[in-house]
């Protein structure tokens, strides 16, 4: 589930998504787009619930925890038949049920280099190079091996 179409972190998401699959020899589907609410997932949720699927990669948390609800009230249980993971790691996604496997993002260190980059074109300075910030897995309890693999 992506978010918003217009949006250049919903792409880049989708574009890691895509990149890591084509690596390990998987298919990508098309993504369901969202809002970046826990509706617009739990509205994807309740579209997919036809569907055969173990796992799901949410652009963010917020759309997990959505998608996660919509799992759960089909008693399609996450991570039992349904590995859940999101994107960013907000402070929430500890205390999710069950606790969300997440993307964590240091935002304060984009904050940062959005800033120097700010400020050196204020001043006429030479831009700098931002270094590239790779999110990094938190795994929590709402993923698993799929069903008749563990």
């Amino acid at each position: 589930m992506a978010g918003p179409a217009e949006s250049m972190d919903a792409l880049e998401r989708v574009r890691g998504w895509r990149d890591t699959l084509n690596e390990h020899g998987l298919v990508a589907h098309e993504p369901i787009l969202g809002d970046w609410s826990a509706a617009s997932g739990y509205a994807a949720g309740q579209r997919l619930l036809g569907e055969h699927f173990t796992a799901a990669f949410c652009g963010n948390d917020q759309m997990a925890l959505g998608l996660i609800h919509a799992l759960n009230e089909a008693h399609r249980p996450v991570p039992g038949q349904v590995s859940v993971i999101g994107f960013d790691d907000i402070p929430e996604a500890a205390h999710f049920s069950p606790p969300l496997t997440t993307m964590h993002q240091d935002f304060a260190q984009l904050g940062r280099d959005a800033m120097e980059v700010m400020l050196a074109v204020l001043t006429d300075e030479l831009a700098p190079n931002p270094l590239l910030r790779v999110p990094q897995l938190v795994v929590r309890a709402s993923t698993a091996p799929p069903p008749g693999l563990k």
